[in-house]
């Protein structure tokens, strides 16, 4: 997450743990469904969940708030926990001075983006745990990470902090309450700027592969990070972006992209054996990850290389994005259909220790193959990470050969051999913890990429892997009034969903439709845009807010498009809009999106890179998109045929539909599209469309691939 401009802020004196134990008592976390929530409820410290029970106790004996937010899958937030919230010594003091609150980031995205943006302000850099202390009145005034239970290492003690915090509350509680109103001022500009309207224009695409040129790491690939270009986040969104804009000519935009595409692939962020993307880098070059695997970095991920992969056509990238696909669905899919949230960095206590190798343990369980296997991903006796190996692409299959004087395919062969072998050795130890809340949002962007996925490589395990997760998300993560619910767990679906989750399962399910050309998804996508027109929408300034209209009081009603590890609820309400006036054949969807990217026109134009998952809805109102809509008669297999081209098409954002006898009477009452599109001479024929005006039908694949070539009209 970037941090943002700085404030003033009260500095003041800011300069091995209990074995947890399940025979305390339970706190007020008992009985929530956040998997962390309830890692702490068995916790000295007296936590609250957020809501109004913790707050009226605070007003009520007029102590501050100490609010603590994280995920499960954080590794310092296990830290913390286990030095300072399970120390009854600390526990005391929490408990004596303050009203403690527990939140967790993924449940309450709302929370989480207002006090992350104050830890920035405060400090000057962000990450969780986040460590934030408020007045009654929900205002921080200081604000921190994770802190440890004594000085150490330039860090200030969490007790010393706790101490000086309660000093400064009770003697000094004229300085809390300035800087809790500088604070409050602060967020109000950041989270809900105030908004100068102009139009979408080609500069700032222009801008934004500038700016992503001015934070690329030449020699590693990826962007951002600190100074030396570390930690490394994957930046989903940006590099899709430059893949468009590589699909339209820009050398420099395909170049980064493709080539921060292969570093990851190559590196240790990359699970070589088991698929899948751990969550960032620690290093400039890719190699030690913090281990945890999220849903959302793969889904987004998988969409890069499938992007990749129709832009160029080198399997490579399709290969990636296929063991990404399957780590989703084989890890991540529960019995009902909903997709978990993440997996642990840590088990048995130790970050990473299910992933990583001895070179001896090789040995013993490959023999003569293990030094194939060493070659390829780096293995050594003294390791790469703690006397351990991370497993990364150390060299080209090619060139393990030349090295130990074997053909290629027997290398290719052997490789795959080891890597059973190791994956079956690695599922018998203890695996990390899974978080296994469902959440709409995230199974949006899983949904969606497995779409895109089947699409491009024509699974049908993922198509029906998607299908499953909108059913259950449809089905079991709505309230009475038909709004998405943002949290599932156990059997109950908790928390109202926020623009993100409505936005993003709506851009899923028109993914979906175009994938199995289902009408329910178009007609299921259409309703909750109109819910996210309605409840979210902001008349005056024409886009939209993070919360509906009739969510709890927040300190601020956010509108904020800037984004870090995920597109913003804004960018993806967008992109949605945009696909459904393809689809649906109504301009006004067109117009709605149009709106907000005039309304944001100032940070597009400053400062695109902090905003990509917009930047791409720019991108395609500038751009081209078309609606291609095939009609198949009994001509099924001339209209796969258009399909695959249709489909490979970039750049990808095109919307398809295909009429068949099974769907057209429905599709003919959801849309006006597809009205009049007939095959021709019994032959399928595919109508090309730009705002529902179409060219002459095509029957043939050349002459569509041509008609859908970059810059032709």
């Amino acid at each position: 997450m970037r941090a943002r401009p700085g404030i003033v802020v009260v500095v003041g004196l800011l300069l091995a743990s209990p074995p947890r134990t399940q025979d305390r008592p339970v706190n007020h976390l008992a009985n929530e469904t956040s998997p962390y929530l309830l890692q702490h409820r068995h916790n000295p410290v007296d936590w609250y969940p957020w809501g109004l029970v913790a707050l009226k106790r605070s007003k009520d004996e007029d102590k501050p708030i100490f609010l603590s937010i994280g995920y499960a899958a954080c590794h310092w937030c296990h830290v913390m926990e286990h030095e300072s919230f399970e120390d009854e010594s600390i526990a005391k003091l929490l408990n004596e001075r303050f009203v403690c609150i527990k939140v967790d980031r993924e449940e309450r995205p709302d929370l989480d983006e207002i006090y992350m943006a104050a830890v920035q302000g405060m400090t000057g850099h962000g990450g969780w745990p986040m460590s934030v202390w408020l007045t009654p009145d929900r205002a921080p005034f200081y604000a921190g990470t994770y802190f440890p239970p004594e000085d150490r290492q330039g860090m200030p003690g969490f007790r010393r902090v706790l101490e000086h915090v309660d000093a400064l509350w009770r003697d000094r509680r004229d300085l809390v309450v300035d800087q809790a109103q500088k604070v409050a001022g602060y967020l109000d500009r950041q989270l809900a700027p105030e908004l100068v309207a102009g139009e979408p224009e080609p500069a700032m695409l222009d801008r934004f592969v500038e700016q992503s040129a001015q934070h690329f790491d030449p020699d590693h690939k990826g962007f951002g990070g600190g100074d030396g270009h570390a930690p490394k986040f994957p930046h989903a969104a940006q590099t899709l972006l430059l893949l468009r804009r590589g699909a339209r000519g820009d050398a420099r935009a395909r170049a980064m992209a493709l080539e921060t595409l292969g570093a990851m692939a190559d590196g240790g962020i990359h699970d070589q054996l088991g698929g899948g993307f751990h969550r960032y880098a620690v290093d400039r070059a890719w190699l030690v990850p913090h281990f945890e695997k999220m849903l959302y970095d793969n889904a987004l991920l998988a969409d890069c290389y499938l992007e990749a992969f129709a832009l160029t056509g080198d399997e490579r990238w399709a290969e990636v994005a296929r063991r990404t696909l399957d780590w989703i669905v084989g890890e991540m899919q529960e019995e009902r259909g909903g997709f978990w949230s993440s997996t642990d960095a840590d088990s048995e206590g130790h970050e990473g220790k299910y992933f990583v190798w001895r070179k001896e343990e090789l040995d013993a369980l490959l023999g003569d193959d293990a030094k194939v296997v060493a070659s390829r991903f780096g293995v050594s006796s003294a390791g790469n990470w703690e006397g351990h190996s991370v497993l990364f692409a150390a060299k080209p299959v090619g060139a393990v050969a030349k090295e130990l004087g074997l053909e290629a395919t027997t290398v290719a062969a052997t490789l795959e051999r080891a890597r059973t072998t190791l994956l079956a050795a690695r599922r018998a130890r203890v695996a990390p913890a899974t978080d296994d809340k469902v959440l709409a949002a995230w199974n949006g962007m899983a949904i969606g990429a497995l779409a895109s996925g089947h699409q491009l490589l024509g699974e049908q395990r993922w198509l029906v892997a998607a299908q499953r997760a909108a059913g259950f998300v449809l089905g079991s993560m709505r309230d009475e009034r038909g709004r998405l619910l943002r949290s599932w767990r156990a059997g109950r679906a908790v928390l109202p969903g926020y623009l993100e989750d409505h936005a993003i399962v709506a851009e899923s399910l028109l993914r979906l439709f175009q994938s199995d050309f289902d009408p329910r998804w178009l007609i299921a996508s259409k309703d909750l845009l109109a819910r996210v027109d309605e409840h979210f929408g902001d008349p005056e300034t024409k886009t939209w807010f993070a919360v509906a209209d009739d969510h709890e009081e927040l300190l601020t009603r956010a509108q904020s498009v800037q984004e870090s590890s995920t597109p913003s609820g804004i960018a993806m309400a967008v992109l949605a809009h945009q696909t459904a006036a393809l689809l649906l054949g109504d301009p006004a969807y067109r117009e709605r999106a149009l709106a907000a990217l005039r309304a944001h026109h100032r940070l597009l134009a400053e400062f695109p890179v902090a905003c990509s998952g917009l930047v791409l809805g720019v991108d395609h109102a500038l751009g081209d998109p078309r609606e291609i809509v095939i009609a198949q008669g009994d001509d099924a297999a001339g209209a796969a045929a258009l399909l695959a081209i249709a489909r490979h098409a970039v750049p990808r954002h095109h919307a398809i539909v295909l009429v068949t006898p099974a769907n057209s009477a429905t599709l003919e009452s959801a849309t006006p599209i597809v009205a009049g599109k007939t095959p021709r001479n019994g032959k399928a024929a595919a109508y090309v469309c730009r705002l529902g005006v179409c060219d002459a039908p095509i029957s043939s694949p050349d002459a569509l691939r041509a008609a859908l070539a970059p810059g032709s009209r």
